[in-house]
């Protein structure tokens, strides 16, 4: 074809600088670009070819909004592009971001003055009209070493999208009332059952006569049930053996990857990395679907803040703004932009709600807060996955005042449709419905009508709907409209999913072979696990281990492991294909340096721990020696040794759902080993695998270096070892806060101060928050982690102290040095406190992180933004506002070594 097609784009410029109470649609410039320069924009761009002297920086802050809904809806699901042009044409290139979970950007890139290039922006988003524009530096600023442009961009749906919408919705609206119309309420009532069959069992319930079920059309959807081969024997009971062939939809627990198994979610939480976070549910839908699956049940998105709670392993750590990002991330990943293609999957958002709230950190525990609380801290993550276009929500375990959260209207009906507009449908957790008995409000017959009238629409595992609605209805305790709302809504799941038109696309025999646990995606694990991992502790002169001419002392019970790398909740992984540190370590370097192994301990030596891990498939396998024997010969390979690396932890058994800790420290038997291992007088590098903050006071005043490795996945052993011999510098930080002892829990760094805070200074000031024992503060804070580089931050600079209403902006320029010798990445957080509002706010809260790589003695200036929406909280009528006054700026490698600087904001 020709390759001088034209792109007209006829539409005129009308964007100008808007305020946030105008609404004008944002059209595309009278712009021509040629097919083939769109074609060739696949790079990503470098500033560091650019000469220094002449380079500026343009900064884009603004926000997406919906123009139909006269800019007050945000779009979130958007892909925002700085696209560079050379006038010769040979070099195209470009700079992807998205948008916040409320449509806030700001982006930025680098041009030379006078310029080369053209440079455009673009905007896409599902169901919108593309935006492109071209991004025309100001006379009048071209000698401003950074030049702010702010635009909101209001976008519109296309017509062709509009047209194509309201057809699709029209049969699938037509689809559902003629299937509906056709329906009895107990086949309505059946399309509300969940039910588990096939490889896992998640709770005590297994699922009885589900053939039989299948067949008279009381089973709406399976879980635990995957492979091309098990699911279409069950998809096609439903469409040949039931009076109204209506297909099944198939779910599974896909939290960090399917096949190929990623770094926990915490670990992946820690890259502060959102393209590799939605990769990593992108290629976990494209494993998932192609082994008969269209619905995973993540992201969970709850926020903790205490370290005991064994789900902490599954989240994205403490921080509302941070796990906001991740949650839209993952379900941009899972979803992609069209559920019909079959390889994306429907996300579940998981769990709703404050379930990582549960007192004493114990699982299943009650929550209560207040609703404050609920909105500032515990919310937004939801509503970021919401707004991003979330299929469907789980229902949470645990009460929200003092109501379970699968029975509570105010939660599912007017927090969840009414104010978040959600239009999916809501799932609960297994057996929930049946465990609001023991709860206390009711028997099976009234929970299971009550969680129905509240908004749930299908009820996993415990048959509650199953066995009570229809008597409900027919002692008028439940409306047909509630039953006939539910049904609709998983039939428009199903619908939305492409089953009516193809209940086999799921099915394909071909696709196992190409999809699945490929060499690429054993490569983005590998990836993804180095990115994750966060240095604690480094003298700066044991790591990274030298390549060649050493002598190490592999040591620890989780050393040569494999079944714990994988950890918890990787459900269809399979641990005998991952590489363990020992594997990973000889791979890489074993032809030139020289490892000597010992186990050195068991993993856990506690009978009753024991007991509890094996009970439920930890297979731990006690070493016959005796702990003397396995430490003696330990230590005497280490004092042979140059370096001791000793892989401690635990097991993938003591994190994840049902498994809380009081004590959040290593095993004593390892703790045993490592003390054994300093005393012989060499080095010692402690590698974490763990799915927790930990206690590791002692361990942090001992060891050489401390590097957390989570539970990695598949490839743990090989990213362990690219990092430990310096082929990758760790650049992870931490998302939760490590306590110095398990008494300072909760502990997270967003809290408030009290009328009396405590001045670590004055430490013997005794009428003050605190404790006689140990100081308040944390061992490592959130947002802490080294580098086997250095980075040096010059002083905050602000181009005004004193701003005045919404329009206005404040920019924040810090600029960065590598000051050492190693290349590296740093991310750069910004924090802001305000001192005094109308009710009381936290310490400080992340507004802001930039992730950049430095070469060894390069510097960049970084550049934030802020806006009014950056100040806002919810007051005591749950308005979300900002109020005027001062406010902090603090900018730093942590939430705690940070510099700050004060501004005045006015209305």
């Amino acid at each position: 074809m020709n390759k001088f097609l034209f792109l007209i784009f006829s539409f005129q410029l009308f964007i100008t600088q808007i305020y946030t109470e105008q609404c004008e649609l944002t059209l595309n410039d009278e712009t021509q670009l040629t097919f083939n320069t769109f074609l060739q924009a696949k790079k990503f761009c470098s500033s560091t070819s650019l000469p220094t002297k002449n380079t500026r920086r343009i900064i884009l802050t603004g926000r997406l909004v919906d123009y139909t809904t006269r800019c007050k809806r945000s779009i979130t699901d958007a892909n925002i592009e700085i696209i560079h042009i050379q006038s010769d044409l040979r070099s195209v290139c470009h700079e992807l971001h998205h948008p916040d979970s409320r449509g806030y950007y700001t982006l930025s890139t680098s041009v030379t003055i006078p310029s080369t290039e053209q440079l455009f922006l673009r905007i896409t988003s599902p169901g919108y009209e593309t935006v492109l524009k071209e991004i025309i530096i100001p006379s009048s600023e071209k000698r401003q070493k950074n030049i702010i442009l702010k635009w909101q961009i209001a976008l519109t749906p296309s017509q062709e999208q509009i047209e194509t919408y309201q057809q699709q919705q029209g049969r699938m609206d037509s689809t559902i009332d003629d299937l509906m119309s056709k329906m009895t309420l107990e086949e309505k009532i059946g399309q509300l059952n969940l039910v588990t069959v096939g490889f896992d069992v998640t709770g005590p319930i297994v699922s009885e006569n589900v053939d039989e079920n299948i067949r008279l059309g009381r089973i709406g959807g399976v879980f635990n049930t995957f492979t091309p081969k098990a699911v279409r024997p069950l998809q096609e009971l439903a469409m040949n053996h039931t009076r109204l062939r209506i297909p099944l939809i198939f779910g599974y627990d896909v939290i960090h990857g399917h096949r190929t198994i990623f770094p926990i979610s915490l670990g992946m939480s820690t890259t502060w990395d959102m393209a590799s976070i939605e990769t990593s549910a992108r290629i976990a839908a494209q494993e998932a679907t192609a082994d008969g699956l269209n619905w995973v049940f993540s992201p969970m998105v709850d926020i903790a803040r205490d370290a005991r709670w064994g789900r902490i392993s599954e989240g994205a750590g403490e921080d509302p703004w941070l796990g906001s990002q991740i949650a839209a991330a993952m379900i941009r990943g899972y979803q992609g932009s069209d559920l019909t293609q079959s390889n994306t999957a429907m996300a579940c958002v998981k769990h709703f709600a404050l379930y990582g709230g549960g007192e004493a950190g114990r699982d299943y525990n009650t929550v209560d807060m207040s609703r404050i609380t609920m909105y500032q801290y515990f919310l937004a993550p939801y509503r970021a996955a919401i707004d991003a276009g979330a299929g469907s929500v789980m229902t949470s375990f645990n009460e929200v005042d003092s109501v379970p959260a699968s029975a509570n209207r105010w939660l599912l009906q007017d927090l969840l449709r009414e104010q978040w507009k959600f239009n999916g449908f809501v799932v609960t957790d297994y057996t929930s419905i049946n465990e609001m008995v023991d709860h206390g409000i009711g028997d099976l017959q009234e929970v299971s009508a009550r969680a129905l009238d509240a908004g749930v629409d299908m009820d996993m595992v415990g048959e509650g709907f199953l066995r009570t609605l229809n008597k409900s209805y027919s002692e008028g305790k439940i409306k047909e409209q509630i039953i006939n709302q539910a049904c609709r809504r998983i039939l428009e799941a199903k619908y939305k999913l492409g089953l009516f038109d193809d209940p086999y696309r799921y099915c394909d025999d071909s696709r196992p072979d190409t999809d699945i646990f490929t060499n690429e995606n054993r490569l983005a694990a590998r990836d993804f696990a180095r990115r994750s991992f966060v240095l604690l502790k480094t003298d700066r002169k044991t790591l990274p281990l030298a390549r060649s001419n050493l002598k190490i002392a592999l040591i620890g019970p989780l050393s040569d492991d494999h079944r714990n790398l994988i950890g918890s909740w990787s459900a269809a992984g399979d641990w005998r294909q991952s590489v363990s540190v020992r594997e990973g370590i000889n791979k890489l370097v074993g032809n030139q340096t020289q490892i000597l192994y010992a186990k050195g301990s068991n993993l856990v030596e506690d009978e009753y721990m024991l007991k509890q891990l094996n009970a439920h498939g930890g297979e731990i396998e006690l070493d016959q020696r005796t702990p003397e024997q396995m430490i003696a010969e330990a230590v005497e390979i280490s004092t042979r040794s140059d370096v001791i690396v000793a892989v401690v932890g635990e097991s993938q058994g003591m994190t994840g759902e049902a498994a809380s800790r009081v004590d959040i420290g290593l095993p004593e038997c390892q703790k045993r080993l490592l003390k054994a291992l300093f005393d012989t007088g060499k080095p010692v590098v402690i590698v974490l695998m763990n799915g927790r903050p930990m206690t590791l006071t002692w361990e942090q005043e001992h060891a050489a270096a401390i590097l957390e490795t989570w539970f990695a996945g598949t490839e743990a052993g090989n990213a362990i070892a690219d990092v430990l011999f310096g082929y990758y510098n760790p650049a992870g930080k931490l998302t939760t806060t490590f306590p110095q002892h398990v008494g300072q829990i909760p502990l997270y760094y967003n809290h408030k101060n009290t009328g009396r805070p405590f001045n670590a200074s004055q430490f013997t000031d005794k009428y003050k928050s605190r404790y006689l024992d140990i100081p308040n503060e944390p061992l490592y804070p959130f947002g802490y982690g080294l580098s086997y580089t250095t980075f040096n931050f010059s002083s905050i600079n602000v181009d005004k102290t004193e701003l005045h209403g919404d329009s206005d902006r404040l920019t924040v320029r810090v600029l960065i040095r590598n000051t050492g010798a190693y290349s590296g990445e740093e991310v750069i957080q910004l924090y802001i406190s305000d001192p005094a509002a109308s009710v009381t706010r936290a310490v400080r809260e992340l507004k802001n992180f930039k992730k950049i790589y430095l070469r060894s003695q390069q510097s960049e200036e970084i550049s934030f933004v802020i806006t009014t929406e950056d100040l806002k909280f919810y007051n005591t009528n749950l308005d979300y506002v900002w109020e005027e006054g001062d406010f902090i700026i603090h900018v730093g490698p942590d939430s705690v070594n940070t510099q700050s600087i004060r501004v005045k904001w006015l209305k």
